[in-house]
């Protein structure tokens, strides 16, 4: 593990590098963007070269079992005790999911959590914790490095007492913040940390990976283009094809009896019994279809205005046509679309009961995909 494993980012990486080697590190930083991006990797390798550098032993340290590494991250609780949950007590099973999953995001942690519909946060007992691992001499007397994943999920009262660490640092402390929502932190903690944004991997980058892990050049390139730079993405499209068959099929029932509803009655009652089936996926099984089917309609209307080029989106079964089913998606309606499955997604994932949410998204699909273009 190190950056020469990090897939893409040379110029990033080599600037990194650079920064440590010249001494000009920060002491607080946010490595922001999609997991699939790289993000959590990219943290790692910092840590390890950082404290490997320091250390001048020539070797690179091992980032996932050195002492002076420290990781944080969401959890859910455990069983029905009063305690909060912390990170230490998952601390195997997170290392376990950076290495099968070093490009995994949170849905791929809480499945490996088992958490169910749960919601990973990290509270203000974390922070407590955070607070005496910070207060700690490290054990080789160089630096130690706190990597806070998925940081946006801190609690207001954790990330308060965080902020004032960040404020007045320690020597030779790093705090690295993990981001997917870098909006979502307290501006305060924003305004004090450097912010090292990775942007979406080319299609070259995903390309040559998925080749090196032995997948076939011409499945390799249709999974390259349509990944949008998320290697996690791409991952999952060579595991997950029964998940994006039975999106798919979720889909086409979806749209089609929403198109029905206009003048159908019965169409009400099998938009109601669809919102059922989905709602009974799980939360965030209905997440990933609600994105799923966001991107279906962004890609019917590049279709619709002519961008076919831009136009990966692979519907297999034959009956359903995605260039007619474009012309009822342009610009006076996909961005009405759009909102309101996003509103969709904020409110499942906010605990809103699944079944009435997608009841309500479905009415108003049958309401947009008939409107009329200005």
């Amino acid at each position: 593990m190190g950056f020469k494993d990090v897939v893409g980012h040379d110029s990033l990486k080599n600037q990194l590098i650079q920064n440590i080697e010249s001494g000009r590190t920060a002491h607080a930083l946010i490595f922001s963007g999609k997991d699939g991006y790289g993000t959590l990797k990219m943290a790692l390798s910092y840590a390890q070269h950082l404290i490997s550098f320091e250390c001048q032993s020539g070797a690179l340290i091992d980032p996932l079992n050195h002492p002076d590494i420290h990781f944080f991250f969401p959890v859910v609780k455990k069983g029905s005790g009063s305690a909060s949950p912390l990170s230490k007590d998952y601390i195997t099973d997170f290392k376990h999911f950076i290495q099968e999953h070093p490009y995994g995001n949170l849905k791929d942690w809480y499945n490996q959590m088992d958490a169910g519909n749960k919601q990973g946060v990290i509270t203000v007992e974390e922070a407590h914790v955070i607070m005496k691992t910070l207060a700690l001499k490290s054990f080789s007397g160089q630096s130690k490095v706190l990597i806070v994943w998925h940081a946006e999920k801190m609690t207001i009262p954790c990330a308060n007492k965080l902020l004032k660490w960040i404020e007045e640092p320690n020597p030779k402390t790093t705090i690295i913040l993990v981001s997917e929502q870098q909006e979502m932190l307290l501006q305060t903690i924003q305004s004090r940390c450097q912010v090292v944004r990775l942007v979406p991997l080319s299609e070259n980058d995903i390309l040559s990976y998925l080749i090196q892990d032995n997948i076939p050049a011409q499945q390799a390139k249709v999974v390259a283009k349509s990944a949008e730079g998320n290697l996690r993405n791409a991952i999952n499209q060579v595991v997950g094809k029964d998940q994006e068959l039975m999106f798919e099929a979720l889909f086409i029932e979806w749209v089609r009896t929403a198109f029905r509803a206009k003048s159908h009655r019965s169409a009400i009652i099998k938009l109601m019994a669809w919102s059922d089936t989905v709602s009974k996926l799980g939360r965030e099984s209905s997440k990933q279809f609600l994105n799923y089917s966001l991107g279906v309609f962004r890609q019917a209307m590049l279709l619709n205005y002519g961008a076919s080029k831009f136009v990966h989106a692979q519907i297999t079964d034959n009956t359903f046509s995605l260039d007619k089913f474009s012309k009822f998606i342009g610009g006076h309606n996909i961005e009405d679309i759009c909102t309101e499955i996003e509103n969709a997604v904020f409110h499942i994932e906010r605990n809103g009961n699944g079944k009435i949410v997608l009841t309500d998204l479905s009415i108003k699909l049958t309401r947009l995909l008939h409107k009329t273009q200005v």
